[in-house]
């Protein structure tokens, strides 16, 4: 296959992610309604343990990390931060929240580990990201600000948490980078989906236990296999060949396109309302997220 032919089918796959995940939020949120969010946390752990073992010895990788001391720290840093702490947050901040404003705010991820490097490693924001930071952030608070002082109290306290989840993925992001340079992403993935296997089987015991499994509808079924095979694992495989074959700087900005869908498919199938100042909010917020990552070469260049 040309060059150019697989960056068109990259492009297009790339395409393909940004509909599913823009519908997952509104999917997901039907399946946390129908079986509990810790239910959904404790099946989801049992899959995709599996998933893992499957795609470890499909590889040829080794089932048990081999690693040094230090990266043994570094791993399982990774594992509380990411695959244990950002996913918990993350299924309670939709379940609590609304589609559209979780997929906005998960959008600012960006933006928070521009902050971070900058808190954690000094690293300089140039003029445009901090104003573009500053932006983003305004708008969220644009968002979030009627149902904090509102009677959407819940909804307020989701964006919340998904706020905390999107701030812990993008901690995790920042340390998982230099083990999976080393080690390979899937790998790396893997290994920590492995390692959080026994913490979330343990924190949705219970519930798990009592769960009405006879209750639950073929479409909830449906909607929690899709959120875990195909959003969360297979997705995840195919936006790294995506980023593979087109770079990371030309594939993030399909991105921008997440939070619109999730508002549409929103609209479509639980009736999410829109009003002046949840747009506005939006539409800064993801100008916000745009203009801090565009030019990064200008970083070097300001003054």
């Amino acid at each position: 296959m040309s060059d150019a032919a697989a960056d068109r089918r990259a492009l297009q796959a790339g395409w393909l992610l940004v509909l599913l995940w823009g519908a997952a939020f509104s999917i997901q949120k039907s399946a946390y309604a129908a079986m509990g969010p810790a239910t959904f946390l404790f099946l989801r752990s049992l899959l995709m343990a599996g998933c893992a073992l499957v795609l470890l010895r499909w590889r040829g990788s080794p089932l048990w990390p081999p690693l040094a001391r230090r990266e043994w720290g570094a791993l399982l840093a990774c594992t509380a931060v990411g695959p244990v702490m950002h996913i918990v947050l993350v299924t309670y901040g939709i379940h609590w929240s609304t589609p559209f404003s979780s997929a906005l705010i998960s959008a600012c991820g960006p933006v928070c580990t521009l902050l971070l490097l900058r808190l954690l490693r000094g690293a300089r924001l140039a003029r445009h990201q901090a104003l573009g930071v500053a932006v983003a952030f305004a708008g969220v608070l644009l968002v979030m600000g009627d149902k904090l002082g509102g009677a959407h109290w819940q909804a307020g306290g989701g964006d919340l948490t998904m706020l905390l989840a999107t701030v812990l993925f993008s901690l995790y992001t920042i340390w998982v980078t230099p083990l999976v340079l080393r080690h390979g992403g899937p790998e790396v993935m893997c290994w920590s989906t492995l390692l959080a296997a026994p913490v979330m089987l343990a924190l949705g015991a219970w519930p798990a236990s009592q769960a009405a499994y006879a209750q639950f509808s073929g479409l909830a079924w449906l909607a929690f296999l899709w959120t875990v095979l195909v959003s969360a694992f297979l997705g995840w495989m195919l936006w790294t060949w995506v980023n593979a074959v087109r770079g990371v700087a030309r594939t993030a900005p399909l991105l921008y396109g997440v939070p619109p869908i999730a508002g549409l498919v929103a609209w479509l199938t639980f009736g999410e309302d829109f009003a002046g100042p949840k747009l506005a909010g939006a539409a800064l917020a993801l100008a916000g997220v745009a203009w801090s990552q565009q030019n990064a070469a200008r970083s070097d260049k300001d003054p």
